[in-house]
Formats: C-alpha cells, structure tokens, sequence
C-alpha cells in the first residue's frame, strides 16, 4: 500500500474537504441570487465593493455600513476585512449568523448557548469588531481586534468571540514572518523582542497573568505561530472577560472529537494557559447557535438562507 492509499485510512477529516464543501455551498448560493463573481473563485464575489452581496439580509449590511461609516467619523476605522466579499470570509459568515440579532435586538439565541455553556452575566448589548489600543499599547498600527464582544449592563465588555470559519491556524506574528526574529524564546531576555521593544505589553501581560510559568522553558517563541490565540484570550482576561472561539463542527482544526480523542488547535493551546484561567476559554459552534436561533422560531425569515450559504442543508429543486 502507497502513502497515497494509506492517506485514505485516516481517521480524521481533512480540512480541505471541509473548505472543498464550504466553497461548493457558496458557489451555489451566489449563482442562485445571480450575483457576479471572480473569473477564477465562483465562490467569490467579483469585487469588495460589492460586500453587502455577501451578506444574507438588507438590514443587517446597511447595519454594518452605518457602524462603519460612524467609527470613521470619530476617527475609528471599522476593520472590513479585505476579503468580506469571499464567500468563505469568517467576518462576513458572523455577520450573517449574528447580525440579524444585534438588529433584532434579540441576543437571547447567542446569550442563552453562553449561559448553558456556564457563563452567568446579564447581557446588555453586542459590537462587531472591537478594539481596546490601551491594554497592549498597540498605539501605530492594527490593534487587537476582537470580531464581537458582548457587554454586560454596566457596558463593559464580558464575551470575547473570535469567528473562525475555514482558516487553518491563528495568525501568528508579523516580525518573525517578516525576517526579523529567528522565533526563538524571548522570555529570559525581552529586550530581544522587537514588539517588546517598541514598548508592546504582551510579555508584560504574560507575565501579570502567570502564562510565563508554562512559557519558560519552550525553545521557540509561542507567539511565532499562535500571536492572535494570545493576544485575544490575554485581552478577554485583562477584561475579567471569555475568550470564546466560534467555529464550525466539520472543520478538524480548532476541536474535532473522535470517539475520545480530541485534537486541534484549542486542546494543545489551552496547555499554556495558566489552570485558573481555562475556563475563561469556551467554544461554540455554528451548529449550534444554527439550533439555538431555529428553537425560538423567530427567526425563519433567514436562518435556512444561512443554512444553504454555508452548506449546513442542501439546495432543493423547485
């Protein structure tokens, strides 16, 4: 037997099944609606001028462009990925999922999943894309970005949610994909860290929070592959807040169960993370916030439109 042969046997799902799938779903869905897409990618819209094409409901993309275009007026650029007229964009995906009740003032969908999944706080409102340049002094550039945060009656900010729809890793860090850091381990010399250098607190953070006890004594750098994993669940704690990671069930990377095996990203990250700070790290899935908001039944003007866009049902004829 080849190894092309054996690769067959593998228990686990591939992820690019699972994006070979997705890429499929949208393709369909944007031929459906007639709208024009890429000369390549039919599962891409032809153009980022034509985002809102890629969001499922007329209200929610006029939400969007009206948040966006008030951050500008008060000099906070509204971070519209550069990719949310793909198909296959996390950002436009939670858009889609979530939008409808931030407009709907109807968070109980998202609140009650939370709430069943151990997190007690009284809810108030939701914001698409939120930053804080203070907790990192992140004071030149893109700042820590967080796609939703919920906030609590007091109008702090308690839930984190980080969207990940088919991307295959964390990002990681700039300067080292840049050339200019080997990616060794700078925790006993912080001088040697350029972002550290440049008066960046997230070796500070580290620290404050006792990551560095299960930090100390890797070799290489853990922010070189995880940089985002660890900005955003030292942000949501810096917050006495939840780092929640939403993602899809069908994707292997972030936490795919086999019988009693669980691997991926999550499971293996969740070792660095210091024992009294790991439940602040919850997981969600699309599948079910999908189940939660077709149980109120207040929503079914759209949520089988989400379902067809992101292969979750398939298209029937007639």
């Amino acid at each position: 037997m080849n190894s092309r042969q054996k690769t067959k046997e593998w228990i686990y799902p591939r992820h690019t099944e699972f994006e070979s799938e997705l890429r499929n779903s949208s393709s369909e869905w944007f031929i459906k609606n007639r709208f024009q897409v890429h000369s390549k990618m039919p599962y891409c819209l032809d153009s980022l001028d034509n985002w809102r094409n890629n969001i499922i409901l007329t209200e929610v993309a006029d939400y969007i462009e009206n948040f966006k275009n008030e951050s500008e007026k008060n000099n906070k650029p509204f971070p519209l990925h550069k990719y949310a007229h793909h198909g296959l964009s996390s950002q436009a995906m939670v858009f889609n999922l979530i939008g409808p009740l931030i407009t709907r003032n109807d968070l109980t969908p998202l609140t009650a999943l939370l709430e069943a999944k151990g997190i007690v706080v009284k809810f108030e409102k939701a914001q698409f894309e939120y930053e804080d340049r203070t907790v990192f002094n992140e004071d030149t550039g893109q700042p820590t970005s967080i796609d939703l945060v919920i906030f609590d009656t007091e109008n702090r900010p308690k839930i984190f949610i980080e969207s990940k729809l088919v991307e295959a890793e964390f990002g990681g860090c700039s300067v080292f994909k840049k050339g200019d850091c080997a990616g060794g381990n700078p925790i006993d010399n912080l001088q040697e860290c350029f972002l550290h250098f440049i008066g960046r607190k997230y070796w500070s953070l580290i620290e404050k929070y006792g990551f560095n006890e299960k930090l100390k004594n890797e070799k290489i750098c853990i922010l070189v592959n995880y940089y985002q994993f660890f900005r955003e669940i030292l942000l949501s704690i810096d917050k006495d807040g939840y780092f929640i990671l939403l993602s899809d069930e069908r994707s292997p990377v972030f936490n795919y169960q086999n019988g009693e095996k669980v691997r991926g990203l999550i499971p293996l990250l969740s070792e660095f993370v210091p024992d009294k700070y790991k439940d602040r790290i919850v997981l969600i899935t699309i599948q079910e916030i999908v189940h939660s908001i077709e149980s109120t039944g207040r929503h079914n003007d759209w949520i089988n439109e989400f379902k067809l866009k992101y292969g979750l049902k398939k298209a029937t004829n007639g």
